[in-house]
């Protein structure tokens, strides 16, 4: 499991060298034809990571409700982000995967709801399924990010 975990953390370390020269302007920016942007793309891999894995298996999310709510599915972004929040932003990005592999080791997800994820037909029963769809999930989401980049 760990090289999973390894795994997703190093798609998300891929992400951040592709966005690393990008403004804030930029960063936020929504091009046409698109309902978010680079950074919305980023918090909503944070935020779904805690709902697949933690809010799945009855645990309280481990990050700021803030990170949480306002990038579930079907969310879009609000406010302009700035370069302070943007830089929180990138620091969760990394130690929300590195909290994950520290509980996944002291087992803490045994009480995993199963459910289905239906736009996709991927029925995600217990943990190790869970982290095969952050795999899936991420990459996905690694290529809005490089479309994204691509309109500025």
């Amino acid at each position: 499991m760990s090289k999973k975990i390894e795994q997703i953390k190093n798609v998300r370390l891929f992400i951040l060298d592709q966005i690393k020269d990008l403004s804030p302007k930029q960063l936020n920016k929504i091009p046409e034809g698109f309902n978010n942007n680079v950074i919305w793309n980023l918090s909503h891999i944070i935020s779904a990571q805690q709902s697949v894995c933690y809010v799945r298996a009855n645990l309280p999310y481990v990050v700021e409700d803030k990170y949480f709510s306002s990038y579930q599915p079907s969310t879009k972004p609000e406010d302009f982000i700035d370069s302070s929040e943007i830089e929180n932003i990138k620091e969760l990005f990394i130690t929300s995967i590195e909290t994950f592999e520290k509980d996944h080791k002291e087992d803490l997800f045994a009480n995993y709801t199963p459910w289905l994820a239906k736009p996709y037909g991927i029925k995600v029963s217990n943990i190790e399924d869970a982290t095969d769809f952050l795999m899936f999930h991420e990459g996905l989401h690694a290529g809005y990010v490089i479309a994204l980049k691509h309109l500025l």
